[in-house]
């Protein structure tokens, strides 16, 4: 028997960036943290706006870690918090992955993330007790654009 999880795209964030600041280097690591300063979230699940947050990130050769804390407000005023933790590095193996018209990800780069999100909002419940993942892309010098899939 096989089991193979269902993928069910959800929503896409555009999250807006400011200039990256680096903060230090250690034995062989960079560390940087970069303002998330708004955005929009679109989607079947949900919409809202983002507010605002930061993206820690550690770079140890090609990989870079990334965390971002987050908030967003959905459209119906409710609050979320999001953790979206990933990685990012080079893959020259791997094709340009698309879905429909939309490239998801770079050509030879992995940029995947998985979110948590927390929130009292009833409306917005089921973002709390579904597990996600992201495919990430960056848009430009100051967007990312990460859309959500339920994993089913």
């Amino acid at each position: 028997m096989t089991f193979t999880p269902a993928l069910e795209f959800a929503f896409e964030i555009r999250a807006h960036v400011a200039e990256t600041l680096h903060i230090g280097n250690g034995d062989g690591e960079r560390t940087e943290f970069t303002p998330i300063v708004g955005g929009t979230v679109a989607g079947p699940w949900f919409t809202g706006t983002v507010l605002a947050g930061g993206d820690w990130s550690n770079t140890r050769g090609e990989v870079c870690e990334l965390e971002a804390r987050y908030l967003i407000r959905a459209d119906d005023g409710a609050v979320v918090d999001i953790v979206n933790r990933g990685y990012y590095h080079p893959a020259p193996e791997s094709p340009d992955q698309y879905d429909g018209d939309l490239r998801v990800t770079e050509k030879g780069h992995y940029y995947r993330t998985s979110p948590i999100f927390r929130t009292d909002a009833p409306a917005h419940r089921r973002l709390t007790e579904t597990v996600f993942v992201g495919l990430a892309r960056p848009d430009g010098d100051d967007v990312v654009v990460i859309r959500m899939y339920a994993v089913g």
